[in-house]
């Protein structure tokens, strides 16, 4: 007596086909929960910066604002925590969660008062946070400035000062 227990070969090419087919279906919307998550995270990264700005202006800066993010990291004199977290005050080009988080100082930004540091400041800022990879890792672009008014361009790039609703321009906050 013979036992013919077991799969044949078509049963299992069967079993393929369909894990290709839903394979197929979910990897898209795999990737964009992973897109809109990267954009989240760089409009949270925005709203940090403007938080810690308006800090650093009202408590070390006699109303200036600082033009680099590793600025933001560093405590007054040295004593007490920075204005802005570890993530974002390490180097003054950040790579976080897909996005190349910069910035400088805001366009028609004057000197202003140094400060508790010595370190020069500025009267406006601008910071934005650009996809690595436009339409893989993001498809939008971000900006803010002093206003605390978060911009996006939907073309990937990063809204240009001054800021005004045209095109691909828009207001999210």
């Amino acid at each position: 007596m013979k036992s013919n227990k077991g799969f044949t070969l078509i049963e299992l090419l069967i079993v393929v086909a369909i894990i290709g087919i839903i394979a197929a279906i979910a990897i898209p919307g795999l990737m964009r929960a992973r897109m809109a998550g990267n954009e989240a995270s760089a409009i949270g990264s925005m709203r940090t910066i403007n938080s810690s700005q308006a800090s650093y202006a009202a408590t070390a800066a006699s109303g200036g604002y600082a033009i680099a993010l590793t600025t933001l990291a560093l405590p007054c004199n040295g004593v007490g925590e920075g204005f802005i977290s570890a993530d974002l005050g390490a180097a003054d080009t950040v790579v976080k969660s897909g996005y190349t988080v910069t910035m400088a100082g805001g366009a028609g930004a004057v000197a202003g008062p140094n400060d508790c540091n010595g370190t020069a400041t500025q009267t406006g800022y601008y910071a934005s946070a650009v996809a690595l990879t436009v339409g893989t890792t993001g498809a939008r672009g971000f900006a803010t400035n002093q206003s605390g008014a978060i911009w996006q361009d939907t073309s990937g790039a990063a809204p240009g000062e001054p800021f005004a609703p045209a095109g691909t321009v828009t207001v999210i906050q």
